[in-house]
């Protein structure tokens, strides 16, 4: 039994599930192998007809869709550390593919809803085949650069956005001064070094806004209206005990947080001394404590003479206050005789000099010995 052309005519307009039924059912009305075989052979050239016909159609689908971008990709600006998200819109994509590329190493990144490289901080996300984002986790420096969002079609569309990762400033600590000691008159330079994308600004100031005393351009006074100079390097001439304090190194790009580094200038001087009274009046056998204050850096050694003769006993009450070495002298006269009078003179002397104050002691007269004295 042949299959009539009727038969086959409603085969070739119906879908391949109905064909293969009805073929099926005219199968049934026959037993002759010949006409089994003669319609499985018509079946298998309507998959193919009907194949070609859904390749067709998909093409002609695709040649009347027309994917576009709404815009441009924002470029992103993200901190070291923090997750960056690109966004590209596409729309009318219809049965077109989106990816994602790395334009400077021209790797393949996503092709739809897949992830294509071994990098596990990428990830993709889209909103109803129109939204396509890609994103990158614990962005690092090496991640900066051009991304590229593309779709297939011919001839291909495409368009890039720029991922910038920005680094906080720190301070390279071998590059920068540590504490430093200094005689008075030498010179000194601080020198701070930071890194940081963009590259930081680097500012010196004082602990306590205390003022630099930078040299005006003339170098032949001090000034000091400066209080913060902004330079890698900070020079200071012609050290002087006021010089001597903790300065700050502070870098800073703009991208949280600022970092500071706290350097110690230590200045060393000859001693210093200085007394209440230079001359004193006291009476006989009355009790008095003479007292001197000395301040020095490094420490000094303090002693008291009179009449060039070394003086025993005495207090030394010594404090260090900001890296200067106090010390208060104090020699202690009881019973005032007429041996006690005279000039004392308290010294302190270190590796930088020696300085000594005076204090004469004079006979106050009473009434009575005025009096006896008179007659």
């Amino acid at each position: 039994m042949t299959v009539p052309p009727a038969e086959l005519a409603t085969v070739s307009g119906s879908t391949l599930a109905t064909a293969q039924r009805r073929l099926q059912a005219v199968a049934t009305t026959t037993t002759s192998k010949s006409n089994h075989r003669r319609l499985w052979r018509h079946l298998a050239v309507y998959r193919t007809h009907a194949q070609r016909q859904r390749c067709e159609c998909r093409r002609q689908s695709q040649n009347q869709a027309d994917p576009k971008f709404s815009g441009p990709i924002s470029n992103v600006t993200v901190p070291v550390g923090r997750d960056a998200l690109l966004t590209c819109i596409v729309h009318d994509l219809v049965s077109y593919k989106v990816a994602w590329l790395r334009v400077d190493t021209q790797t393949i990144l996503s092709i739809q809803n897949h992830v294509i490289t071994k990098n596990h901080r990428i990830a993709i996300t889209h909103t109803e085949h129109r939204i396509w984002q890609l994103r990158i986790r614990d962005v690092h420096e090496s991640d900066r650069g051009w991304y590229m969002c593309q779709i297939n079609t011919d001839p291909m569309k495409s368009q890039m956005g720029y991922l910038d990762v920005v680094v906080p400033p720190d301070i390279v600590d071998y590059q920068t001064s540590q504490d430093v000691v200094r005689a008075s008159g030498q010179n000194v330079t601080l020198t701070c070094s930071a890194t940081g994308v963009p590259l930081p600004t680097i500012t010196w100031r004082r602990e306590e806004n205390a003022p630099l005393w930078l040299p005006t351009e003339h170098g032949d006074e001090q000034v000091d209206e400066i209080y913060s100079l902004e330079a890698q390097n900070l020079t200071l001439w012609q050290l002087q005990r006021v010089h001597m304090g903790a300065y700050l190194c502070i870098a800073s790009n703009g991208v949280p947080p600022t970092v500071s580094k706290r350097v110690m200038l230590v200045v060393n001087f000859a001693p210093t001394i200085w007394t209440r009274y230079d001359t004193i009046y006291v009476g006989l056998g009355q009790k008095l404590t003479l007292e001197c204050i000395s301040e020095s850096q490094p420490a000094s050694i303090n002693f008291w003479i009179k009449d060039k003769e070394l003086l025993q006993g005495g207090t030394y009450d010594s404090m260090v206050v900001d890296h200067v070495h106090r010390i208060v002298m104090r020699l202690t006269l009881r019973a005032l005789t007429r041996r006690d009078f005279g000039e004392y003179k308290c010294i302190a002397r270190n590796a930088l000099g020696e300085t000594e104050r005076s204090i004469i002691l004079h006979r106050k007269w009473g009434k009575e010995e005025r009096r006896k004295t008179y007659i």
